[in-house]
């Protein structure tokens, strides 16, 4: 414990400091939220008669479709499509609610669903479909899921499970109420998108992990890797040209305002993109090297490095493909379109449809990867600067700090006598000497 206290009041003198400096910055850097000079249009806007409704699908079938009746009145014929004959939610007789032929052919509306309609009955008399599908209601199985989902991580993680859940909403608001808005009003991206990770990093690893040694080492990491990512993301975002313009909804952003840049928000979300990942490697190198120094403090700094980082190398090969496939089930539709062209693979891959996603893969995990050799490294200098202590100022001597009893076995001789062994040793020495106490011996 005196070790740990040591330790906490060695990276306090680093990260009080930065922390200070990270919210001067984002004091600073706070949007101020005038959103005067946005002009976006609302898809969920409606006129004046115009509403959106809400219903009980009660059953599906192929009938004519009510916007075909102008056809129908000119002498042509009606076309078929799909009808969701629907309950409305506000009461009343079953109404004709006409499904768009993109998701008809999915076959994707069943009787029992919720779903939303567009009601046009009080401004269109007989010209057009009166109700037209727009979405169905999603509340209930989102709601559901995410109870599941909050039950499952508090019955296994306890309370270090609720506060990492709390921690998250706290992270989605500085999203929300600084980062967002300042892309919007123009705010530097790669100041903007840094100080607000490193918020969430300070908000989300002492909440969720407690206010210690490990948990602040972990956080130096994180900021370590923060930075390679952030530095990593303003160099390919520039070289890749990375500018977003074969999105739509990139047009429609491009089209609200003068001050947003398709290329900023793009910078940004590269650096916020791998936070996940990056809290998760440093807070286990950190533990790692905390465990094996406790359980064999007078192992050497650079073997008790090599030991963490035998780890780490572990972790890196399973977060490595975590991020690739994490980024190519988000954008499957796109790959399946763009595996349908008649294209190279290297030119598949670097295409605009494809490059932001690739690039955003080589720099989360280039950040990740460099941010662990870091954690290590800061984890067993902090360690082994604020050991244990003699009182005349220099380390303890444990090598031949207790004399074995007469009997004892060769791993008890060796748990107590050989400050040479590996961590590994110690630790099966260890359970050999607790084992014999079980048994009422005296070790």
């Amino acid at each position: 414990m005196a070790t740990r206290r040591r330790a906490t009041l060695l990276l306090s003198a680093i990260l009080v400091p930065l922390g200070v400096v990270t919210l001067i910055a984002m004091v600073l850097l706070w949007p101020s939220g005038d959103r005067s000079s946005l002009a976006v249009a609302n898809p969920y806007a409606t006129a004046d008669g115009v509403s959106f409704d809400s219903g009980t699908v009660r059953e599906v079938g192929e009938a004519d479709c009510p916007s075909s009746q102008p056809t129908v009145d000119a002498g042509g014929t009606a076309l078929t499509c799909t009808i969701a004959y629907t309950q409305p939610a506000l009461g009343g007789e079953v109404i004709a609610v006409e499904v768009t032929p993109e998701l008809a052919t999915t076959n994707a509306v069943e009787p029992g669903d919720e779903i939303r309609y567009l009601n046009l009955a009080n401004v269109i008399q007989g010209g057009a479909a009166p109700y037209v599908f727009v979405d169905f209601v999603r509340s209930v199985p989102i709601v559901a899921l995410a109870v599941v989902y909050a039950v499952v991580v508090i019955a296994v993680a306890r309370w270090r499970g609720l506060r990492a859940m709390i921690g998250l909403v706290g992270a989605l608001v500085i999203l929300a109420q600084f980062i967002l808005p300042g892309l919007v009003e123009g705010a530097p991206p790669l100041l903007l998108g840094l100080v607000g990770s490193v918020v969430i990093m300070y908000g989300v690893l002492y909440f969720a992990h407690g206010f210690s040694a490990r948990t602040s080492t972990a956080l130096l990491g994180t900021v370590f890797g923060l930075g390679v990512t952030a530095v990593l993301a303003a160099w390919a975002t520039d070289t890749a040209h990375l500018t977003g313009v074969g999105d739509e909804n990139a047009y429609a952003l491009v089209n609200a305002s003068d001050e947003l840049s398709i290329s900023s928000i793009i910078l940004c979300g590269l650096i916020i993109s791998g936070l996940g990942v990056l809290n998760d490697v440093t807070i286990t190198q950190s533990s790692s090297v905390w465990e094996l120094y406790e359980l064999a403090p007078n192992t050497s700094g650079r073997r008790l490095f090599a030991s963490a980082m035998r780890i780490g190398r572990d972790h890196i090969a399973s977060t490595v493909y975590t991020i690739a496939f994490a980024y190519a089930g988000a954008a499957l539709p796109v790959l399946i379109l763009v595996s349908l062209y008649d294209r190279a693979l290297i030119e598949t891959l670097t295409s605009g449809e494809l490059a932001e996603e690739v690039v955003r893969t080589l720099v989360g995990s280039i950040g990740l990867v460099l941010a662990i050799p870091l954690t290590t490294l800061i984890a067993v200098l902090v360690v082994k600067a604020v050991g244990p202590k003699t009182t005349g100022g220099g380390h303890v001597d444990t090598t031949h700090a207790h004399q074995p009893d007469e009997g004892a076995t060769p791993a008890v001789l060796a748990s107590e006598g050989a400050g040479t062994l590996a961590p590994g040793q110690r630790l099966v020495a260890l359970g050999d000497r607790r084992a014999r106490r079980a048994e009422g011996e005296d070790a």
